[in-house]
């Protein structure tokens, strides 16, 4: 990081293969949309390129970079104006880990099902469990991202997937 900071093209260069599958995670969970999310990471990679000089470096580089992914992806979204459209093509990756309460709670719904759910959600619960399922970030990195207390992440998600299973109840057929 420090070296980014210093105008290493290079160390930048490595900051971006390390954190780029984290950002198309998250900037699809936001946005919805495969080919939106590429371009919302890619976007995001520059302005934070761009703002390495605001970065303080004796925080986490990753929530920071989150964060500026996740708004970059709101924007397009709602510059977008397509809140109901949903993801025709779209490859989630996940990174194997054991399953979480959060993955609990959806187990059985494909992928299509549960996108279209949380297309349905507002901004700020999407950016939260993007940040959870798709950044797989922990609740301390969330909190640095969403600027708030881990007990404020904690309660943001578990409205979050309240309002989830209520989308998912409402579809007929979601698995």
């Amino acid at each position: 990081m420090e070296l980014a900071q210093r105008g290493d093209h290079a160390a930048f260069g490595a900051l971006v293969r390390r954190y780029q599958m984290d950002a198309v995670r998250l900037a699809t969970a936001v946005t919805c949309r495969a080919d939106d999310a590429e371009d919302a990471a890619q976007t995001a990679f520059v302005k934070a390129y761009a703002a390495l000089s605001k970065f303080d470096a004796t925080r986490p580089f990753r929530p920071w970079l989150l964060r500026i992914v996740a708004n970059e992806a709101k924007n397009r979204r709602r510059a977008a104006g397509r809140r109901t459209r949903l993801v025709e093509r779209v490859n989630v990756m996940y990174v194997e880990h054991g399953p979480s309460t959060e993955d609990e709670a959806v187990a059985g719904i494909d992928a299509d099902s549960l996108l279209r759910a949380i297309a349905m959600l507002d901004d700020r619960d999407r950016t939260v469990l993007g940040y959870r399922w798709f950044a797989q970030m922990t609740e301390a990195e969330m909190a640095a991202a969403l600027d708030c207390a881990p007990g404020t992440v904690k309660s943001r998600l578990a409205r979050a997937m309240q309002r989830l299973r209520a989308e998912l109840e409402r579809r007929p057929s979601h698995v």
